[in-house]
């Protein structure tokens, strides 16, 4: 499939990740989703339904990830792959979580993990 809707740069505020502080100061994490679906019905239709609403799908993520923490950020990404598949539309989904703030004791720009899930 070739059609795609990118969402990019979604931040939410999540208490994710293996260290207490983590979970209990919390920190911003960034989301870039990319589902694979045929946009056809909409482009032919020009109605939102035929298609993924990005705008409810952004709600969806921001409302897991500020939900109930996780240690790892890989079951994050899970978890929010299995949302962006929810809709039985949607053919693969790709989701990156970004950590910005992660614990580092060095200077580093982005940590992030990437995974991909197919029907």
């Amino acid at each position: 499939m070739t059609d795609r809707i990118e969402l990019t740069g979604l931040r939410a505020r999540g208490h994710h990740g293996v260290f207490d502080f983590e979970r209990a100061q919390g920190q911003d994490f960034v989301v870039d989703v990319v589902l694979e679906l045929d946009l056809a019905p909409a482009a032919r239709s020009d109605d939102v339904t035929d298609t993924v609403h990005y705008g409810e799908l952004a709600g969806a993520l921001v409302a897991i990830v500020g939900g109930e923490p996780v240690n790892l950020i890989e079951t994050l990404a899970e978890r929010l792959a299995t949302a962006c598949l929810a809709d039985p539309r949607v053919g693969a989904a790709t989701v990156t979580v970004h950590k910005p703030q992660a614990p580092i004791p060095h200077e580093f720009a982005d940590v992030a993990v990437t995974l991909t899930r197919r029907r």
